[in-house]
């Protein structure tokens, strides 16, 4: 018997080198030396949700311009957050998660739950002048913690990140 690493391994029976209580018992067509057949995965493309102003340095104007640039600022429309229309998004985020949360799980009490409290925060969100997604992100799935999850497939921050990439979806069709 040879070893795994031996440029003349046979290709029925090989010993794993300083294990001599175990031998490989390889079927006639399996080759050491082939290569595994992979397939290239595709990269997922979500939006970019970066920091706000406040907290991040000032880019140049040329940045902000430059279509290739992967940093995308995605930031709620300024009409958005009057009251009558911050009303009206937040009531299309409850009705539009807990109908993504079904589908994508399965209805559960808790999706109820999760759109009343993710559209509350988006509300008080706009209200407060709060444009930036990553804000957002993080304020609701702070108030997203309240809930019990105990019996659900969600989290506080899954069900943020839900809310927040249908919200950028909206933003991208408006």
């Amino acid at each position: 018997m040879r070893s795994l690493f031996s440029p003349w391994a046979s290709p029925t029976n090989t010993v794993i080198p300083n294990l001599s209580l175990i031998t490989l018992k390889l079927p006639n067509h399996f080759s050491v030396l082939s290569q595994p057949n992979f397939l290239p995965i595709r990269p997922l493309r979500f939006p970019t949700i970066t920091r706000s102003q406040l907290y991040s340095n000032p880019r140049s104007n040329e940045e902000d311009l430059n279509p290739q640039s992967p940093v995308q600022e995605l930031s709620v429309p300024v009409n958005w957050l009057h009251p009558p229309k911050a009303l009206e998004e937040s009531e299309w985020l409850r009705v539009t998660l807990h109908k993504w949360l079904d589908d994508d799980y399965c209805p559960e009490p808790t999706n109820v739950e999760i759109s009343k409290v993710a559209a509350h925060s988006y509300y008080e969100s706009l209200l407060e002048k709060r444009t930036d997604l990553g804000e957002i992100l993080l304020k609701m799935a702070s108030e997203l913690e309240s809930i019990s999850y105990q019996e659900s497939f969600h989290g506080a921050f899954s069900s943020a990140n839900a809310a927040v990439n249908l919200i950028a979806q909206r933003i991208e069709q408006a």
